[in-house]
């Protein structure tokens, strides 16, 4: 009994250090997962590589191809296009119960994230705004301090994890982004739920478009895929 135990934690922590590589872009997108440099590198055995992988596929981080192996997912258009609609309403309603309970010591608590926040949009370092931007979206959620409602964004956002941050790549989108940003957090100030709530909406929904943008940008001459067709027809559908 005792052994299962110990095995079990440590197949959770070798989860946990396969999803701190993909975020941190160590393993990318498509890459073939090789098991015996993991291994290696780690210092464990196949066993509990296998089952943290099993977990990983189930999160949809992985994925396994007979004959093949295991890889790290892609994010298709059609993926994005399904995710994000959802991530904008659960972090919106994040923002809104934020604004219903937050305090004084909260405020002062994020202040300094957002001066950080604009110091790396001004400058221009993604890596930097990228984790700034994920501490404000977590604290945010803890203000929300709904288990329910973190445990489906917690969920999602590990999946979102496999494009990181290349909206932020799109030429403006890290200046907007910041904007969005200092808007939500007005919006808390003010203790205005709805508005942050509306304003956390469009932020999730603005990193769609400059998706669907560099989809654009990035497949010229190609036929018009499901992530193209979908964006297309809801921007028109947007600004009717």
């Amino acid at each position: 009994m005792a052994a299962r135990i110990v095995q079990k934690i440590l197949y959770q922590e070798v989860a946990d250090r396969l999803r701190g590589m993909i975020q941190a872009g160590e393993l990318r997108a498509g890459e073939w997962i090789d098991e015996v440099s993991l291994t290696a590198s780690l210092g464990i055995s196949r066993t509990p590589l296998r089952e943290a992988l099993k977990v990983l596929v189930a999160e949809g981080l992985l994925r396994i191809e007979p004959r093949r192996g295991c890889f790290v997912n892609e994010l298709s258009g059609r993926d994005l296009e399904n995710i994000f609609p959802l991530m904008a309403m659960l972090e919106g309603r994040c923002a809104f119960e934020a604004a219903l309970k937050v305090t004084d010591a909260d405020l002062r608590r994020l202040e300094p994230l957002h001066h950080d926040l604009r110091r790396y949009a001004e400058q221009g370092s993604i890596d930097e705004y990228y984790a700034a931007n994920a501490l404000i979206h977590v604290a945010i959620q803890d203000l929300a301090d709904n288990r329910w409602l973190s445990g489906l964004i917690d969920n999602l956002r590990q999946v979102l994890s496999l494009s990181r941050h290349r909206s932020l790549s799109y030429p403006g989108r890290i200046d907007e982004s910041c904007a969005e940003h200092l808007a939500i957090f007005a919006a808390l100030k003010a203790r205005d739920p709805e508005g942050a709530e509306a304003v956390t909406r469009k932020h999730l929904m603005r990193q769609l478009d400059a998706l669907r943008a560099l989809a654009r940008r990035d497949e010229p001459a190609a036929e018009p895929s499901a992530f193209h067709a979908v964006g297309t027809a809801e921007t028109h559908h947007e600004h009717r």
